[in-house]
C-alpha cells in the first residue's frame, strides 16, 4: 500500500470514527479541565449502578426505571447540541457549541433528570392517587414528554420524535379522524397517568429490558472491546480464512460474526472490523463500494448473531413472555445460514472478479493468534454456559461474566508486563484504566438506547389504551385480509422507519403495532403464527433498515474507510442483504426453521443442512452467478430450488399431499440444485 492510500485510508478510518461516535456517544468535545469530566463521571456511576443492581442494591422496579432514564437523558443533553452542524450567529452559536458546556445545557440537563426521577420523588403518593393525577402531575408529565422527545431528536435524529408526536395528537383528536380509524380519544389526565405514572408508558416493559439486562451486554461488550477483542477476532478470522479466494472478504464476514457477539451496533461494528478488512479487501481487487458494501452487510447481520443480537432481543422475550434463550434458540438456524450465505456471496464476488487470497505470510499463524487471545474467549463461553447450560437469568450471567472479563483482565497485563520486562505495576495500571474506561463507554453507548426504548413507549401507552384493536382492523382492511400483503407492508413500513430509528425503537414500534395483526389475521386465515415469528419478523426487517438506503449510517461508517459514495454502497449492501429478507417471509409459514417443536437433533441437522442449500441458491440467482455465469432459466430453477426448500408445505397445501411428504419435495428441490450445478459444469466442461 503506498503512502497515498495510506493516508487515505486513515483518514477514512477517522471519519467512520466520527460517524459512529456522534451516532452512539455523543457530539460535544469539551476541552475545559473540570467540564471535561462531567459526562465520563456521570457515564462511569451509571455503569457502576447498573453493576450494582444484580449484586448489592435491591429496588424497586419502578425506581430502577426511573433512575435508569435519569441517567439515559442527563447524558443526552450533556453529548448532543440542540444543532447537529456548527451554526453561525450568536444565539444559533450558543446553541450549537460542541467545544463546551453552555448555562441552557446544564439547565435542560438537571430539569430533564428531575422530571425523569420525578415518579421515584412522589412514587406512594402517585400509587395511592392512581388515575386521578393532581395538577403537579400533569406539569411533571408533559415536562418529561417534552424533554424525552427532544432527547431522542438530539441523539437519534427527528424520526422517532416526529412518530411520537403523532401519536400523542392522535390520542386527543381521534374522534375527529376518519371512520376507519377512528378513537374515542383520551383525557389530559388520563393520557399523563397511562404514559408517565404507570409502567404502561414511558416506564414500560422496553425500559425496564433496558435497565435490567440490555445495558449489562452493553457493558460487557464495552469491556471486551476495551481489552482488544475487536483486534483479536480479525487477526482469528484473517489466519483461518485469510488465503481462501476472496480471503478478506470471507474474514471480514467471519470477524463481523464474532464481534456481533457481543456488540448490538452495526456501525460500531463497522467501525472496529472495517478498518482492518476493507482496505485489505479492496488490496486484493475488490471496488471500493463492493468492500464497503460486505463490511456493511456482515455488521448489520451481527446484531442477528447470539448470545446477544442486539437490545431488541431482551425485549422480544419480555414482549413474548419466554426465556431469553429460547429466542437465542428460535433465531439460531436463520442467523447463521444468513452469515454463511454472506460468506458465499463473498466467494461468488471474487469468482466472478477472478480474485485470489493472500498468501500465508501476509497472515498472522492461526494457533499463535488463537492462544494469544484465548483470554477473550473464556468470558464468552462462561456466559453461553450460564444462559444455556445453568439457565440462569441473562442479568446474572452477564454480571458474572463481566466480572470474569474484569479479572481476567487485571491478571492478564500485568502478566503481559512481566513478560515484557517492564513493571508489574504499569501492566496493573492499565488494566485498571482499560476497567475504567469500559465503565464509561458502557454508559455513552447506553444513552441513546435508554432514550430510544422510553420515546417508544410514549407510542406502546397510546396504543394499549384502545388503539391496538383498530390498528388491527385498519390493517386488516387495506391489506383485506391478506397475510401476505400484510407482511409486505410491515417488511416496508420496517425499512422506512428504520431509516430514522435505531433497531431496537423501530422494533418496539413495529412490534406494537403489526406483530399482534399478523398472529390475529394469520389465524383468520387458517394459519397458526406463533407469537415469536411475528416478533422476530419484524425484528430482522428492523435490523436490514440500518443499511437502507439513503440514510443507513452503517453503509455512511463504512463508505468513509473504502472511500466510496455512500448511496451506491449502501444498495450494493441491501442487495447482498436480500438473502436476510426471504428469511422472515419463510419462517412465517414454516416454523421449523426456528426450531419449534423440533426436538430431534437429527431433525435440527437436516433443517440446518437444506437451509444452507436453499441459501445458496437464492445467492446464487440473485447474484447470476454459480460456478459460472448463469442463464436466466437457471436463476428461475434456482430460486424455485430456495422455495421447494424453505417452502415444502406450500406444495403439500396446494395439492393436498400427505404431510409426510415435505421431506420428499425438499429432497427434490437439492437433486434440482444438483442438477444445475451439473448443467453448468457441462457447460464450461463443453466451452473449454
Amino acid at each position: 500500500m503506498s503512502d497515498v492510500e495510506k493516508k487515505e485510508t486513515t483518514e477514512g478510518v477517522e471519519a467512520a470514527r466520527r460517524i459512529a461516535e456522534e451516532a452512539e456517544a455523543g457530539a460535544k468535545k469539551v476541552k475545559g479541565y473540570y467540564a471535561k469530566w462531567f459526562i465520563p463521571v456521570i457515564a462511569a456511576s451509571w455503569s457502576l449502578f447498573q453493576l450494582a443492581l444484580p449484586s448489592v442494591l435491591i429496588l424497586n422496579a419502578v425506581y430502577i426505571r426511573a433512575i435508569h432514564l435519569a441517567f439515559a437523558i442527563t447524558l443526552v443533553y450533556l453529548s448532543y447540541p440542540m444543532f447537529k452542524k456548527p451554526k453561525r450567529g450568536k444565539i444559533l452559536g450558543y446553541l450549537s457549541a460542541r467545544d463546551r458546556f453552555t448555562l441552557l445545557d446544564y439547565t435542560l440537563a438537571i430539569a430533564a433528570c428531575i422530571a425523569a426521577l420525578y415518579l421515584a420523588f412522589d412514587y406512594a403518593g402517585i400509587s395511592g392517587r392512581q388515575g386521578s393525577p393532581l395538577p403537579r402531575d400533569v406539569v411533571f408529565g408533559f415536562a418529561l414528554i417534552i424533554f424525552l422527545l427532544e432527547a431522542a431528536r438530539r441523539s437519534l435524529g427527528p424520526a422517532l420524535s416526529v412518530v411520537a408526536t403523532i401519536f400523542i395528537l392522535y390520542s386527543f383528536y381521534g374522534p375527529y379522524m376518519p371512520d376507519i380509524i377512528a378513537f374515542k380519544g383520551v383525557s389530559v389526565y388520563r393520557f399523563v397517568g397511562q404514559i408517565t405514572m404507570s409502567t404502561e408508558g414511558i416506564y414500560g416493559i422496553p425500559l425496564d429490558v433496558s435497565a435490567t439486562i440490555v445495558f449489562l451486554f452493553v457493558l460487557f461488550g464495552s469491556m471486551l472491546d476495551r481489552a482488544g477483542a475487536g483486534k483479536y477476532f480479525v487477526d482469528l478470522a484473517f489466519s483461518l480464512l485469510g488465503t481462501f479466494k476472496g480471503g478478506p472478504a470471507k474474514a471480514a464476514v467471519l470477524a463481523s460474526g464474532l464481534t456481533g457477539l457481543v456488540s448490538g451496533s452495526s456501525i460500531a461494528n463497522v467501525v472496529t472490523t472495517g478498518t482492518f478488512t476493507i482496505p485489505l479487501m479492496k488490496s486484493v481487487g475488490y471496488p471500493p463500494h463492493k468492500a464497503g458494501a460486505v463490511e456493511v452487510a456482515c455488521s448489520t447481520n451481527g446484531q442477528l448473531m447470539p448470545p446477544i443480537m442486539g437490545a431488541a432481543a431482551f425485549i422480544i422475550a419480555e414482549y413474548c413472555n419466554i426465556p431469553y434463550i429460547q429466542v437465542v434458540r428460535a433465531a439460531f438456524v436463520p442467523a447463521i445460514i444468513s452469515y454463511i450465505a454472506l460468506m458465499y456471496i463473498t466467494h461468488l464476488e471474487a469468482s466472478k472478479l477472478g480474485l485470489k487470497g493472500l498468501s500465508r505470510d501476509q497472515l498472522p499463524n492461526f494457533f499463535k493468534t488463537f492462544i494469544r487471545g484465548i483470554h477473550y474467549i473464556i468470558p464468552l463461553v462462561f456466559l453461553v454456559y450460564e444462559l444455556v447450560i445453568l439457565r440462569h437469568s441473562p442479568e446474572l450471567a452477564a454480571f458474572r461474566a463481566i466480572i470474569i472479563l474484569a479479572i481476567l483482565i487485571l491478571i492478564r497485563n500485568p502478566i503481559a508486563s512481566y513478560l515484557r520486562k517492564e513493571p508489574i505495576r504499569k501492566g496493573f495500571l492499565l488494566g485498571i484504566k482499560q476497567i475504567i474506561e469500559a465503565l464509561v463507554a458502557g454508559g455513552k453507548n447506553m444513552m441513546g438506547i435508554g432514550v430510544a426504548v422510553s420515546a417508544a413507549g410514549i407510542i406502546v401507552g397510546v396504543v394499549t389504551m384502545g388503539l391496538g384493536g383498530i390498528i388491527t382492523e385498519a390493517i386488516d382492511v387495506i391489506a383485506r385480509g391478506n397475510l401476505i400483503a400484510i407482511l409486505l407492508l410491515t417488511a416496508f413500513a420496517s425499512l422506512i422507519l428504520g431509516m430514522g430509528l435505531p433497531t431496537t425503537a423501530n422494533y418496539i414500534v413495529m412490534a406494537s403495532l403489526t406483530a399482534p395483526v399478523i398472529v390475529t389475521l394469520g389465524a383468520k386465515s387458517g394459519l397458526v403464527v406463533p407469537l415469536i415469528a411475528a416478533h422476530l419478523f419484524v425484528f430482522f426487517f428492523g435490523i436490514l433498515a440500518d443499511d437502507t438506503p439513503p440514510v443507513g449510517l452503517a453503509a455512511f461508517a463504512a463508505s468513509a474507510i473504502a472511500k466510496s459514495p455512500p448511496i451506491p454502497t449502501g444498495i450494493q449492501g441491501f442487495m447482498y442483504d436480500i438473502r436476510t429478507a426471504i428469511l422472515p417471509f419463510m419462517f412465517i409459514f414454516n416454523t421449523d426453521l426456528l426450531l419449534i417443536n423440533v426436538h430431534s437433533i437429527t431433525h435440527v441437522a437436516w433443517i440446518f443442512f437444506t437451509g444452507i442449500i436453499a441459501m445458496f441458491a437464492f445467492a446464487a440467482a440473485t447474484q447470476r452467478y454459480f460456478i459460472t455465469k448463469t442463464k436466466w432459466y437457471e436463476s428461475i430453477l434456482l430460486l424455485g430450488v430456495t422455495f421447494l426448500i424453505l417452502r415444502p408445505d406450500y406444495m403439500v397445501n396446494k395439492f393436498h399431499l400427505a404431510k409426510n411428504l415435505k421431506f420428499l419435495i425438499t429432497g427434490g428441490g437439492l437433486v434440482l440444485y444438483g442438477l444445475i450445478f451439473l448443467i453448468q459444469k457441462g457447460r464450461i466442461k463443453f466451452a473449454k
